[in-house]
């Protein structure tokens, strides 16, 4: 198991980051808003979860060990992947996961892509008792100030399973929330819950 990874960061895509570690180039599969905490050639320690499959290892960065324990976590209900739980982090900050499952709130779990009504009754039935508590900790993500974030948050919605059309319909409407300084991960949460609207 690997816990965790320190390096520095080679590059960041849409969807990973690739760290350096003793001159081997790791890529760690993230979500929008842990990529924005990250910047390339700068040291970076991410705690990481390893995902085993039979054609495949794949592994998992974030931003804190509070992050990595609710991806773990909400893996073990039925029907629940690595992607999927990705998904739910990329649009609910872990207490927000806390919060939809405590409260038996459908309706916001319903807004990740992949979560259905019956899929969400499923994972708050499955997880009620064992997610814990919010921590009351706000997810205040930083700042990410380059211009092209729009072709950030396309990838996110994209590699989330919406077509390019619906994606660019989320964008143009969360367009006025971008400011001088977007942050993408808060863009995507918004053009997700705009499209769960739709």
């Amino acid at each position: 198991m690997i816990a965790h990874v320190r390096g520095r960061v080679a590059a960041v895509t849409l969807s990973s980051a690739v760290l350096e570690v003793g001159g081997v180039g790791l890529e760690l599969m993230c979500t929008p808003g842990t990529l924005a905490t990250l910047r390339t050639g700068t040291e970076a320690t991410l705690p990481t979860s390893l995902v085993v499959r039979e054609d495949s290892l794949t592994l998992f960065g974030f931003v804190d060990d509070d992050e990595k324990c609710v991806f773990e976590l909400v893996q073990t209900a039925s029907g629940v992947g690595p992607k999927l739980a990705q998904a739910m982090l990329a649009v609910l900050s872990p207490d927000g996961v806390r919060t939809a499952i405590a409260t038996d709130d459908v309706k916001t779990l319903t807004r990740v892509p992949g979560i259905g009504q019956k899929g969400a009754q499923r994972i708050i039935l499955e997880l009620k008792d064992r997610i814990g508590a919010p921590t009351g900790r706000v997810g205040a993500l930083p700042t990410l100030p380059t211009a092209p974030w729009r072709d950030q948050v396309t990838q996110g919605l994209v590699g989330l399973g919406y077509n390019a059309k619906d994606a660019d319909k989320a964008i143009d409407a969360v367009a006025d929330q971008a400011g001088d300084a977007p942050d993408v991960g808060v863009l995507l949460r918004a053009a997700l819950r705009s499209l769960s609207k739709a």
